[in-house]
């Protein structure tokens, strides 16, 4: 019965995460028309920004929930600039273009971001 209750914890957990990520892409489509396919990628890099801030201060005698705080904050400025950076070069210049356009440029950002986040933060 144990095993069972944390199976449904799990997948409640993981279902929320599901409507997180739907939500955001409804909410961006909704905005612009345009499926950002680099969502999740931005979303990564507010996550390693926010990692990487936490362990370079992690031997600074901060507690856990300043650390995390500052973390968050940061990672939210960055994640902010980040999008609006791509949103005006990017993604501006293609409103009036063909559908496909914004799509390929959507799908370019994307691997961009995943390349730079390798570079920065390395595969492993």
């Amino acid at each position: 019965m144990e095993t069972f209750i944390q199976q449904i914890i799990n997948g409640l957990v993981l279902g929320s995460m599901y409507a997180l990520v739907a939500l955001g892409y409804t909410m961006v489509y909704g905005i612009i028309n345009l499926i950002n396919f680099a969502h999740g990628e931005i979303l990564m890099v507010g996550a390693l920004v926010s990692w990487t801030l936490a362990t370079a201060l992690a031997d600074s005698g901060l507690p856990g929930w300043a650390l995390m705080g500052i973390g968050l904050l940061c990672a939210i400025v960055v994640c902010s600039v980040l999008n609006f950076t791509i949103e005006k070069i990017a993604y501006r210049p293609l409103r009036n273009a063909p559908r496909l356009a914004p799509l390929i440029t959507a799908m370019g950002m994307s691997l961009l971001l995943q390349t730079l986040a390798m570079i920065v933060w390395k595969p492993n």
